[in-house]
């Protein structure tokens, strides 16, 4: 077995230890299924159905592995945006020190910076995916904002987290390079889907890489360790419960930056901006009293509304830029469009036109 196992290599002994390592010491694999699973741009996942001998009804029964994508660009990306080592480092490093709901983690390598690299995680079914271009009700975005809270609060304003290579935050250097990148990706996007926007949304698409403020900012106060790709399809949902219960996965994004723009980033592509017009007063609100009761203070409501309407941008960068750095699929150009879409809308809804500067 190679230290950096793949979904053919992988067999029932290496599965076996790592329930035993986990803690199941009765549990032995006799044999297990292998199915793809997700619609992941940048890595591949595959859910491992096992049958077990002299295994207590609390070992798992089935599990999912994550891998590098079969497509090259996209490992090719993944690499040079760091997304392997920082998913990677995200269960071995920060994971403990956080109350948001993530699965557990049975086995997390990786070689250098990748692209190769192996994840084995708890699977959360029956939880299902949030769908993307479907949008979700409004008592789902407030169970998945409030589930942030977990993994802004602990870290709020934390300066131990800083100057962490894999991690990052953003400099004057790296946000102009983020905005140099977004200057270069974005005719392609617009010659893929300006046909499809609405004059102006087209309008601030475009303006957001003329500008010089948001969302190419250096790190200021507040911040804690950020998502950036908080959406839907990142989310296990069970809509069962009441209120749903949201787990966040796909840490590859994870840095340092404004709390707020991952609240902004949900709300503005998770629902259609009608939905989003009428709830999301009430669910920042909400957010922000939860990040009080779990310590947060210093921090008016005022500041984090305004730090709320700058952060509808975060969704420019991830949006335009991934169009073109990833593998084109029908169902992908389907979901860039809505998150273009939605995220141009609502910060034309809240007139943060303002800080772009």
């Amino acid at each position: 077995m190679p230290s950096i196992p793949t979904p053919e290599t992988i067999d029932a002994a290496w599965l076996t230890e790592r329930l035993r390592e986990a803690g199941h010491a009765g549990a032995a694999v006799r044999q297990f299924t292998a199915t793809p699973i997700g619609t992941g741009q940048m890595a591949k996942s595959v859910r491992f159905e096992l049958s077990l001998n002299g295994a207590a009804a609390t070992v798992p029964r089935s599990l999912v592995g994550k891998f590098p994508s079969d497509d090259p660009m996209s490992r090719q990306t993944a690499v040079q945006l760091r997304n392997y080592i920082k998913e990677v480092s995200f269960y071995r490093e920060l994971r403990p020190r956080l109350t948001i709901s993530v699965p557990r983690c049975y086995f997390a390598a990786i070689e250098g910076d990748g692209p190769e690299f192996a994840l084995l995680l708890e699977d959360l079914a029956p939880r299902q995916q949030g769908n993307q271009l479907a949008g979700c009700s409004e008592a789902v975005a407030s169970a998945a904002v409030l589930e942030l809270v977990g993994l802004h609060a602990p870290t709020w304003c934390d300066r131990s987290l800083l100057g962490i290579g894999w991690l990052g935050e953003a400099t004057a250097e790296t946000a102009e390079m983020v905005r140099g990148l977004y200057r270069a990706t974005l005719p392609g996007f617009l010659d893929r889907f300006a046909g499809q926007l609405s004059s102006d949304e087209a309008a601030i698409i475009s303006r957001v890489g003329e500008g010089t403020g948001a969302p190419f900012l250096p790190l200021r106060d507040p911040f804690s360790l950020i998502h950036v790709d908080y959406r839907l399809d990142n989310l296990l949902i069970d809509e069962v419960s009441n209120p749903p219960r949201v787990a966040a996965v796909d840490w590859q994004t994870i840095t340092m930056g404004s709390p707020l723009s991952d609240v902004a980033y949900f709300l503005g592509a998770g629902m259609q901006p009608e939905a989003r017009r009428r709830a999301e007063g009430d669910i920042v609100r909400e957010y922000y009293e939860a990040l009080c009761r779990a310590g947060v203070s210093g921090y008016p409501f005022e500041r984090c509304w305004e730090d709320y309407r700058r952060g509808t941008f975060a969704g420019f960068v991830v949006t335009v830029i991934a169009t073109v750095m990833v593998q084109q699929t029908a169902r992908g150009d389907e979901m860039f469009l809505a998150m273009a879409r939605r995220h141009s809308r609502h910060a034309l809804d809240l007139g943060a036109e303002e800080f772009l500067g």
